[in-house]
């Protein structure tokens, strides 16, 4: 039989048939996928081919075959930094969720999202939760990250899943397509979700919780279908992201504004640090490319992995 996954919980996997009929399914024997040395081995969103035996009266399916991934998002475990974690495969775009505090989301956080994003081929929307709880000041500071994001080539959407402000622009993007929602814990992804489609009830505070304590070694991603031809990929909160496998050569590839200028670059395998006619070092001069876009790409290229997990911001 053919079937997608909907859940993972590690040992045990949610397959949902062609049919439309639920099993739940395990791995047969030692499986691994070949040149992906990840914690989890299949993901939600996966398509795979399974056996169904009979345990004692009661369906259990067996998977024996992972078909080709279109794309995924995947991150460094954080706990086991030579592992990496498969998030979630075969998506049409994956929605950010930044806000500005409480908590607050870095923009070295974001950048490195949006990297994964684009080396494994996934779209992303940035949504700027929470509009509606911040002061003037506030206002103008998500307005200026938008603006600096979609200079970059990023659609950004000021929201306000309590309010609703925006919400039916969200779920018009979704219709027809699977997408993932993502970001830090307590950023307002459940509650999102609840605005788009009020039956699912999505409970993430007890998950939120355990994040917040740091213990997320693993991160268990699910599936839903929902009433107006979309499907949603539901997260865990993210508390680091570490860039997987990307050379240092292609990094400036992933960041689209530098991509664009990388012609005009006297050398074509620049690296846009101390080379001579770099184009991207004259655009960031101009003003034309955010500092803290570069900044994000410096520690990437040199392989910074604690930064992306310090706050930057000063205690008050």
């Amino acid at each position: 039989m053919k079937g997608t996954v909907y859940k993972s919980t590690g040992s045990w996997y949610q397959v949902k048939s062609e049919a439309g009929k639920f099993y739940d399914c395990r791995i047969k024997g030692k499986f691994r996928i070949k040149g992906i040395k990840s914690t989890n081995p299949v993901a939600v969103g996966d398509r795979v081919e399974f056996d169904i035996e009979d345990k004692e009266g009661a369906e259990q399916g067996v998977i024996k075959e992972i078909g080709k991934r279109e794309n995924y998002i995947i991150r460094k475990s954080v706990n086991l930094s030579k592992q990496t974690h498969i998030i979630a495969s075969n998506i049409d775009q994956v929605f950010l969720l930044i806000t500005l505090n409480n908590p607050p989301t870095l923009t070295t956080f974001i950048d490195r999202f949006l990297v994964t994003a684009e080396a494994y081929h996934v779209k992303a929307v940035l949504l700027f939760n929470k509009v509606d709880t911040y002061n003037e000041d506030e206002l103008v500071e998500v307005k200026y990250l938008a603006a600096m994001y979609r200079n970059a080539g990023y659609d950004c959407i000021g929201i306000s899943a309590k309010t609703g402000k925006n919400v039916e622009k969200v779920r018009e993007m979704m219709t027809g397509k699977t997408s993932m929602f993502a970001g830090h814990s307590g950023t307002g992804k459940s509650t999102l979700v609840n605005a788009i489609e009020p039956g699912l009830n999505l409970k993430t505070s007890e998950i939120s919780e355990q994040h917040k304590q740091g213990q997320h070694t693993t991160t268990f991603a699910e599936m839903f279908d929902l009433s107006f031809d979309a499907r949603i990929i539901d997260t865990p909160g993210i508390k680091g992201f570490g860039v997987v496998e990307i050379a240092r050569e292609e990094l400036g590839d992933y960041f689209p504004e530098f991509f664009e200028l990388k012609q005009d670059c006297k050398f074509h395998n620049c690296l846009h640090l101390e080379e001579p006619k770099c184009a991207v070092k004259d655009a960031l001069e101009e003003g034309e490319i955010a500092w803290s876009r570069y900044k994000s790409y410096l520690q990437i290229l040199e392989g910074e992995e604690d930064n992306y997990r310090a706050d930057i911001y000063p205690k008050k």
